[in-house]
């Protein structure tokens, strides 16, 4: 993994043009405070990774960026900054479309060390207890789902087998590398609408 990652320069490229200033601004303030953050492509968009943990990522969208970190959940800070925002997007910080709709510098200075500070202490998501009927999306998956509208959209409608399958499929891979593949896999066959098993479906 590299601090600068030739992938995150070609997304940020590819971005929308009101889009690449926030990227740019993004990146800057996590390596500025963070100097130990790497950087990788996971799920399509770019990550932030520390001591090799999910610190933060961000993406762009055709009209809104997003950025948030991965143990938003278990951040004061972020509980403290999100709590007037609208949850419509793929973090909690909502739909970003000019460096202004971000957190002041300050506060994101003192969400990315709480960040830094969480993964330190070996903080890991906490996991809801899933229901008897519906199985829990993990965080990585409802993200990567995010990113690809279409998939999302055929997700959320789709019956609780459907879901099952495809979410006991990627969380049951042994390596990251394998769980990615299937990952992609699984956007792609969701998207077009086809279930987890369907070479094998009665035409």
């Amino acid at each position: 993994m590299e601090k600068y990652s030739p992938k995150i320069d070609a997304y940020i490229e590819k971005s929308q043009d009101f889009a690449k200033p926030v990227l740019h601004y993004i990146r800057e303030t996590v390596h500025e405070f963070c100097p130990d953050a790497e950087e990788t492509m996971k799920w399509s968009f770019p990550h932030f990774i520390y001591k090799g943990k999910n610190l933060c990522a961000m993406a762009s969208f055709k009209q809104h960026c997003t950025f948030g970190f991965w143990l938003e959940k278990e951040m004061k800070t972020m509980q403290k900054m999100t709590q007037d925002i609208e949850k419509n997007s793929m973090f909690s910080l909502g739909k970003i479309t000019r460096i202004e709709d971000l957190p002041s510098k300050p506060q994101l200075k003192k969400a990315i060390k709480e960040a830094m500070e969480l993964t330190n202490m070996g903080v890991t998501m906490k996991k809801a207890a899933p229901s008897k009927t519906e199985m829990e999306v993990p965080d990585y998956f409802q993200s990567a789902l995010h990113a690809r509208p279409k998939a999302l959209e055929v997700f959320e409608k789709a019956s609780p087998s459907f879901r099952k399958e495809y979410i006991s499929w990627i969380t049951e891979a042994k390596t990251e590398a394998t769980r990615n593949k299937r990952l992609e896999q699984s956007l792609e066959w969701i998207a077009a609408g086809k279930g987890r098993n369907w070479k094998y479906e009665r035409k």
